[in-house]
């Protein structure tokens, strides 16, 4: 029993040093980012306070940081904060959803998927600007267009994206089932599904972008509230370091809510 234990040793040595490395590997990268960061709003700050820029227009970051708290300590920030995320939320939830839905409808129908294949491709192609009246019109000029306007950009590349890994499934592990006698709905659950599941929790990262971008999107034809509300109002009276100021929150909340689903996508792998 000894000669086994030995021989582990060094393999055990091997994988530790392997995860020191992959540890430091991690740490440098994330440093690397935090120097950029700040160099990056150094670089603002300093190019804002010499006048190197249109102050007017760009703002620097002790403005926008400024507004960021006063806006945050009189309340008034809450509000559009919490109705965009919240459309943000529910447009990503449904959007993979009813993605993963409908890809798994036309692998399961060849017919469907014949046939829907150039809607699909055309539809994606379209500009989703372009569809928003459509969404005012038939769902109002509020929460439901707005979350519309998000599923019009989720859904499809959703659809597109898992469809595609259904199909690039190895044909090997199908025809073991066939072979055993398993029907359609044993290979989608045991083979199809399960062999894509890494694709689907990709395909979460991705809509987290996507889903912001339709929500601000839809905030910019519709809404009176949300943060893409405060950068059109910005906008209209001339105060940009408001629409700096909302940007930046948008990117603060567009990348914690990125590390969330990719923590969930390291949990469930």
């Amino acid at each position: 029993m000894q000669q086994p234990m030995e021989a582990q040793d060094p393999i055990r040595s091997l994988h530790q040093q392997h995860l020191q490395q992959k540890k430091r590997l991690r740490h440098v990268v994330f440093g690397t980012q935090l120097v950029i960061l700040v160099a990056f709003f150094a670089l603002w700050e300093i190019a804002g306070r010499l006048k190197w820029i249109d102050v007017l227009l760009f703002s620097y970051p002790s403005k926008v940081f400024n507004q960021i708290g006063n806006d945050m300590m009189d309340g008034s920030i809450w509000p559009h904060l919490g109705a965009t995320v919240g459309e943000t939320i529910v447009g990503f939830l449904l959007g993979t959803l009813l993605g993963t839905l409908l890809a798994a409808f036309i692998w399961w129908w060849d017919f469907a998927a014949k046939v829907l294949d150039p809607y699909m491709v055309v539809f994606n192609s379209m500009p989703k600007v372009a569809l928003g009246p459509l969404f005012i019109v038939g769902f109002g000029p509020g929460f439901m267009a707005i979350v519309a306007t998000t599923l019009s950009i989720t859904v499809i590349i959703t659809t597109l994206t898992v469809y595609q890994s259904f199909r690039d499934v190895d044909p090997n592990y199908v025809k073991v089932i066939r072979v055993f006698g398993g029907r359609k709905r044993d290979i989608f659950y045991k083979v199809i599904l399960r062999a894509s599941y890494p694709a689907i929790l990709s395909t979460l990262k991705v809509n987290v972008g996507l889903a912001w971008v339709g929500v601000i999107v839809g905030e910019f034809l519709v809404s009176k509230v949300g943060l893409g509300y405060l950068i059109i109002y910005g906008f209209q009276v001339f105060n940009f370091t408001l629409v700096m100021s909302t940007l930046v929150l948008i990117a603060v909340v567009a990348t914690v809510m990125y590390q969330l689903v990719a923590y969930l996508e390291r949990r469930l792998r």
